[in-house]
């Protein structure tokens, strides 16, 4: 089975598009991230017809997560559960039973954290609420691995893990993306047992997810991999393949980001 993440950067301004994208990958399931509508707004109908059983997180003009699985979905879970509080739709879980063996799913949208103060980063707001929201994913995988099943925490994780993760090193430094804290927080995420798809099959360098709309930064790729797939054991036991889906960032109207996709042994 294909489990993918893509944020999507609103999907009502970008549905044609969207459509598109998902009738050509042809996932089983995928998390989306920036869906930039309320619950009720989302444009179920359109994917549904697709094939898509669709369980929404949204929020207003900001945000917004959903899973979207050609397989039963059941057992959600809205925000993270070390972190109830937080007021953003960042989060959703849900188990999704395939044919042989379910797997747990986590899609989440990690906070950018900036603007960032380089020299006293505790200091700033946004950066403050992007290390609670790492502390709190820590914790949360930590408890699901006591589980000993099968799950993927897969998304926009607003985080650079290496120098070879970005065009230019540099021009990244003092970004909150690249940060020692930031990459501090992954590590310490992958260190409770998890494995980066990307890395464990592929960790290629200068491979990205994300071209942003300024500078030409497509057609120079000058791109950074921040959409990661992070696999608990069991899940890295299935892992057969991985890929980056380029081609949507060419498209007429396309996200900044493009499709993550995993295969997995069913």
């Amino acid at each position: 089975m294909k489990i993918a993440t893509w944020n999507v950067n609103s999907v009502k301004a970008r549905l044609p598009t969207v459509i598109n994208v998902l009738k050509e990958i042809s996932v089983d399931v995928i998390v989306l991230q920036e869906i930039k509508c309320e619950t009720n707004a989302f444009p179920r109908l359109e994917i549904e017809d697709l094939g898509y059983n669709c369980e929404i997180f949204g929020q207003k003009s900001y945000n917004g997560v959903a899973i979207l699985s050609k397989y039963p979905i059941e057992d959600f879970q809205y925000n993270l559960p070390t972190f109830q509080s937080d007021s953003q739709a960042r989060y959703i879980e849900a188990l999704v039973s395939c044919e042989k063996r379910p797997i747990r799913v986590g899609g989440l949208y990690l906070p950018n954290g900036n603007p960032v103060d380089r020299s006293s980063p505790t200091d700033s707001e946004k950066f403050t609420y992007k290390m609670e929201w790492m502390n709190a994913l820590i914790a949360h995988a930590k408890n699901l691995l006591t589980t000993e099943e099968a799950f993927v925490l897969l998304g926009d994780y607003n985080c650079i893990p290496r120098d070879e993760d970005c065009w230019d090193a540099n021009v990244w430094a003092d970004d909150a993306l690249m940060l020692p804290e930031t990459r501090s927080a992954f590590s310490r995420l992958k260190w409770l047992g998890l494995s980066d798809a990307y890395e464990t099959l592929d960790g290629r360098s200068h491979q990205y997810t994300f071209w942003d709309y300024q500078g030409g930064a497509w057609n120079k790729d000058h791109g950074i991999r921040i959409d990661h797939i992070l696999c608990s054991p069991q899940a890295t036991d299935r892992l057969d393949g991985i890929e980056i889906f380029r081609k949507a960032r060419g498209l007429e109207k396309p996200s900044d980001h493009v499709p993550v996709i995993g295969t997995f042994e069913d």
